[in-house]
This record gives structure tokens, sequence and C-alpha cells, in this order.
């Protein structure tokens, strides 16, 4: 996932880790963890960590980790174990903040999903990455090989999946994306190289392919899914250890059109992409979903009820598929979404993609994701 402009500037700062509240941490009854359980499913969010005292969505809030205390049972780091914040110079590692997520994790009970190993798009880089020319496809191989390692033998059995690669494809051309790294080794060996060391490293992860293709309808959307489709039939050919597809889940509202119509373009095709992955064998997550609200009105009342239609008609389609595991969103509270700063709303009000307001209080949205977890049929032992 993309980071957050307040993400992108906090890492260069100490970090302090913070004491956990001493209270463990249960999901309430009637939670969207406990409701996602019902059908064998869990549910969890994204987190960031950040200094005690605070206004984000870090665990250090109290407000915000008293939701994730009650709504949730998995947690993964927004940013703190990219290579960003993790790897910020080629000759050392920095696992503090990661770690006080860990930590607080294993303190209150939650699982915990590791994102991610390698984000390809070269934007995302840390600048001594983005500059580096590879003498050599061994030289490549070696610094992914020691990365790969240094994280899964850090963590352990603490982490219990990883989105090993992150946003391989070039979703305007379908291909593997043109990179420095990807030069180096070649798309297709750089691949197989990450997930083949994540296996020997965590045997027992689930390894995930993790990326953003949507259900909305567009030509690009369409190229990106029949890239996807393209790189795990390439995975199951050549006996790559890829367990799941991980779809973001990101879903737009792009046209102020009634919620009924815009699914209705929607349903078809995306069906289509998910019969596909999972006639490959592949098990489906959700891993980072919120609903972006760009095009819908001003109005709370009407844009919370448009946001709420939005996504059940999603989960409920999502959920539909016994294949479907752990969903997690990509935050609780609409105050810290990283929405507000990676794509502003032109009336400037704060999005309101997530299950709380800006006060902490519970949504539409959430209403309609305990919902959706209700209905949903059970799905398959994994």
């Amino acid at each position: 996932m993309r980071l957050t402009r307040r993400e992108s500037l906090a890492g260069a700062g100490a970090i302090v880790a913070a004491a956990a509240s001493p209270s463990f941490a249960a999901t309430s009854p009637g939670s969207l963890n406990q409701l996602a359980n019902s059908s064998g499913r869990r549910f969890g969010s994204a987190v960031a960590w950040a200094p005690p005292g605070t206004d984000t969505g870090s665990f250090t809030n109290p407000r915000y980790a008293s939701i994730l205390e009650r709504e949730c049972s998995l947690l993964v780091p927004e940013n703190q174990l990219k290579w960003q914040w993790v790897r910020r110079t080629p000759n050392a590692f920095d696992f503090r903040a990661f770690d006080a997520i860990a930590d607080y994790a294993a303190k209150h009970g939650f699982s915990l999903r590791g994102h991610t190993l390698f984000w390809t798009p070269t934007k995302w880089y840390p600048k001594w990455l983005a500059e580096t020319v590879f003498r050599s496809p061994a030289e490549a191989e070696k610094l992914l090989i020691d990365h790969v390692r240094t994280v899964c033998r850090r963590y352990g059995t603490r982490i219990y999946s990883y989105d090993v690669v992150n946003e391989a494809v070039q979703p305007e051309t379908g291909q593997i994306r043109d990179t420095n790294v990807t030069r180096a080794l070649g798309g297709v060996p750089f691949l197989d190289l990450m997930f083949h060391t994540a296996r020997e490293e965590s045997p027992h992860a689930q390894l995930v392919y993790n990326d953003y293709m949507s259900w909305e309808r567009n030509p690009v959307d369409e190229m990106h899914m029949t890239g996807v489709l393209k790189l795990l039939e390439g995975f199951k050919k050549r006996g790559t250890p890829v367990d799941a597809l991980g779809v973001q889940s990101h879903i737009r509202l792009l046209k102020d059109w009634p919620v009924a119509r815009i699914v209705a373009q929607s349903e078809t095709p995306w069906r289509r992409f998910l019969d596909e992955v999972v006639g490959m064998g592949y098990k489906l997550l959700v891993t980072e979903f919120d609903v972006n609200d760009h095009a819908a009105p001003s109005d709370a009342t009407i844009r919370d009820r448009m946001v709420a239609d939005y996504g059940r008609a999603y989960l409920d389609l999502m959920l539909s598929y016994p294949q479907l595991g752990d969903l997690l969103a990509w935050g609780m509270v609409d105050r810290y979404s990283w929405l507000n700063g990676f794509d502003p709303r032109s009336d400037k009000t704060l999005k309101r993609g997530t299950p709380y307001d800006v006060n902490f209080q519970p949504k539409l949205l959430h209403q309609a994701m305990a919902s959706a977890f209700r209905s949903a049929s059970s799905r398959h032992a994994s």
C-alpha cells in the first residue's frame, strides 16, 4: 500500500517504544471479528506506530487501540515493515517501529501479518535502492535473500502470513514492472526467488502475492487483472510456493451514480476474475479494505449511505467465495485514513471510507460490514 504523507515523514525520527495497556484484548461480543468468526474467518486492521501522545492511527493512541482491541484479532503494519522503514540504508536494518507493533500484538493476543517483504514500484523504494546500479544478477539476488532471511528469522512464527511481493504488475500494461531489481534478475526469476526464499525461511507462513487490481470496470483495471492472472498462472506452472492472492480492496466510488448502477457494471467481470484465481487453487484474502468516496456528494448523510451500500455489495460478493479467509481493513477511523493525504476530495472534507468517523463513532459502513459478516456463507477449512 502507498505511504501516507505523515508516515513518509515520520520515519526519520527517534523511536520510543510505548508500554502496552495491561488488559488482554479479546474482541467484544458482536465485534466485527466475532461476526467474521461465525463463517470461519477473521477480521483485522492495519496499524501504525507513532510516539505516545501523537494523534495517529497507532496503538499508542489509547482511543484507537481500544477500537483495535474491541473489533480485531489480526494486525498488519501500515508501513513499518516496508523497506523505507526497516532498510533506510543498504547495510543496516532498523526494526524498532515494527518491533513495537509486534510486541503490542503479542501482548494483546493479535495474530500478525507481515507487509511486505518487497514493494515493487521504484517510487516506493528507499532512495539508496532506487539509485543502486547492480553490477550482476548475483548482487541483486544476495540483497533480496539477505533481506528476506533477516526479517523472517527475526520474527519467526510471530508472523503467520506474509505479503511476500506487493504490486509487481504494471496496471497499464499487465506486465511485470520494469525496475533496477527486475532488470538485474529478470522479472520472473525475481518473483520466484522471493517466494522460494520466504518458504525456506518461514515454512509455517501463508505466502501471499498482494496487489490492488479493483472491481471498478475500466480498461486499466481489466489490463491489471489480466496481468495478475498471467502472473498466477506462471507461479502454478513453475511450482512457485504462492498460497493466496491478496486483494487490497481499496474500492472506489469514482462516479456520482446510484450505487446499484456502479455495482451492476462491476460484478460480472470481477467474478470472472476471482473464478479464474480460485480455479487455479489459490486462496483469497482481503488485505486492505476501505472505500474511496472521491466522487460521492459532500453531504455526509448521503455519502455515508453510498459508502455503506457500496462496501456491503463488495463484501457480499467477496464473502460468497469459500476460498476467502482473513479480511483486514486499511485503518478503522476516518481521521487517520491514508486516503486523506493520497487522494484528497475537492471539497476539502475528510474521506469517510472506514468503519469509524472522526469522533471514533461507528458509521453506516460498520453496520454494513457487520451485516455482510452475518450473512456470509462458511468457508472451506484452510
